[in-house]
Parts: structure tokens; sequence; C-alpha cells
């Protein structure tokens, strides 16, 4: 009978189009559908020679470590795993696998586990546009404001937790309403995007640029203080400038798309302040409309004190 089930076995698994396994105690294959040729690229043969989790990406292993450890402890319920695998032609793949221990009747240890490897890689590209998408805005491309609140709230606590500083820059596009009302939404959308190209394009790319809303774009800065965020803010606003977009509305201006700057900066150290990222927002936004009082298309700055994590604190102004 115990032949019989083994051969049904290995007849499903050498039809199936996904890649079947057996895998041993010490985590070796002990058998491999000829299936792994046409997912994976490797043959049977190979895949059964290789150290254990020979296929998988290093940065994963621990995961999958951790996954098979745990289906193989007695009692166990048996658990799903995504990981990310090297093909024979050095491609990466994404990988589904389904195991199912197989248990020694009295000692209830595991003996092996038979796998199921499914190729998800299609899946996991959707996802991650779809995801992408989430986080974009449509009209520019950038960032959404989604998208911003939750990378400021990250990078605010990693600033928090090194004690270093991060800067916020907060421009708006000057008498952009006018703009909109003379030429019209369509020539405002488009405006939008090519200022928010030429923002993207300023800045570096560990830094975040986001549309805020309307017409403001933020940039989050992490671990840059007032100078380098300053010297930032002027590139965004030389950049814009520099599109030479006509805006008969804007004399301060020359007659052409410009843009105010604020820019705030956090410092993190004990004694400090200010707790919140909605600070740091406050700061950057108080910067900019004195940027705009004071004559529009220039740079206005703020700074900050940022009390680490942890601290006690007695809220003032900074």
């Amino acid at each position: 009978m115990a032949d019989d089930r083994e051969t049904n076995f290995r007849l499903l698994a050498e039809y199936s189009a996904d890649v079947i396994g057996c895998v041993g105690p010490d985590m070796r294959f002990l058998y491999v559908s000829p299936s792994s040729v046409d997912v994976l690229g490797f043959t049977p043969e190979e895949i059964i020679a290789m150290e254990p989790f020979g296929l998988i990406l290093p940065e994963d292993v621990p995961a999958i470590t951790a996954t098979a450890n745990h289906n193989s402890a007695p009692g166990a319920e048996s658990s799903r795993a995504t990981t990310r695998a090297r093909k024979k032609d050095g491609t990466i793949v994404w990988l589904e696998i389904s195991a199912r221990v197989v248990r020694d009747p009295v000692t209830e240890q595991a003996k092996e586990t038979v796998v199921i490897m499914r190729d998800i890689t299609e899946r996991k590209i959707l996802e991650e546009k779809l995801s992408a998408l989430a986080l974009t805005d449509s009209l520019t491309g950038l960032a959404n404001r989604r998208s911003f609140d939750e990378t400021l709230d990250r990078e605010w606590r990693r600033t928090l937790r090194e004690g270093s500083q991060i800067s916020l820059l907060l421009l708006d596009l000057d008498r952009f309403k006018e703009f909109n009302d003379y030429y019209g939404h369509q020539v405002g959308d488009d405006c939008l995007r090519a200022v928010a190209a030429a923002v993207y394009g300023a800045v570096r790319a560990t830094d975040i640029a986001a549309r805020y809303g309307g017409e403001e774009i933020a940039v989050i800065l992490p671990s840059t203080d007032t100078p380098g965020a300053v010297e930032a803010a002027e590139k965004v606003r030389s950049a814009v400038a520099a599109l030479l977009i006509t805006h008969e509305g804007d004399p301060e201006g020359g007659g052409w798309v410009t843009v105010s700057v604020g820019v705030a900066t956090a410092l993190s150290r004990v004694g400090g302040t200010m707790r919140m990222p909605e600070s740091l927002l406050l700061a950057a936004d108080n910067a900019l409309y004195k940027a705009k009082r004071e004559g529009r298309n220039q740079v206005a700055t703020s700074l900050l004190v940022a009390i680490r994590e942890g601290e006690d604190h007695h809220p003032h102004s900074a």
C-alpha cells in the first residue's frame, strides 16, 4: 500500500506545473519534480546536490529557516512562506512555498517534508505596481499625501533614534490661483507636472518629494542640516524658475512661474521641546508664509529642537 502511495505521488509530481519535492530532516532535498527545469532552470539532480536553502536568496534564508523550524516542531501547523529564489540563469523569481510535514506516528518527530513551490513572480509584480499606485499622486507622479505622512513619520522616528537631524521643504507655486484663472485648469495641471518634474530632478535620490496638497509640494531631507536644506531649497527654486513658464499674473516673478520655499530643520537632542513631526510641518509652513510675505520667489527658514524618544519634556516655543 505504501508503494502505491509513493507511485501515485510520483505520478502527480511529475505532471505538476509547480515544483514538488521532498526534504529530509537536514533540509536537503531527497526528491524534486521535473518541473524544476521550467520553473527554476535547474534539473532535479542539481537541486538535490545543493546545500540546504541553496536556491533561496541569502537575505531571505533566516525567514525560511524559521518557518521550516516551526513546521518541524511536534504538533505545529504547517504554514506557507513567500521568498525569493535565484534561477540558474541568475534571474530572481518569487516563490510561494507550501509544506506538509510527514511525522513518525509514534514519536511525532518530522521524518520528511513535502514542499510545493509555485512561481508567483507575476503576482508579486502586480502587487508592487498596485502598492506603488496607492502611494503615488496620479497628476504629478510624485509620492502622494499618504506616502508623505508615512515616510515623514518613519524618518522622524529614525532621527530621534539616531539623535541626528531632519529637514523639510514646503514649497508653493506663487499666485497659482491667478495662473489657473488666466490660463485654465488644463494648463495649470501641465504646469504642476512640469514643476513636480523639476523638483524631483533637483533633489537627491535619498530625498522624498511628494505632492502635499493643491499646488504645494513637500520634500523630506533625511540627515540634513539647515545649510544643506537651504542649498537644496535654492536648487529647487532655481530649477522651477529655469522652466520659464509664462505667468502674466506673477509680477514678483517677472512674468514667469516661480515658487516660494519654506525650510524647517529639526535637531534631536536631550532637553529639546518638540516631539511630533507635526511640529516640523508647522515650522516649514510658517517659513513658507514668511517667504511669501517677504516678496515670494525666495527661501525662508525655521529651526526646531526635538526631544529624543523616552525623555521627559515640557513643551514651549522653540
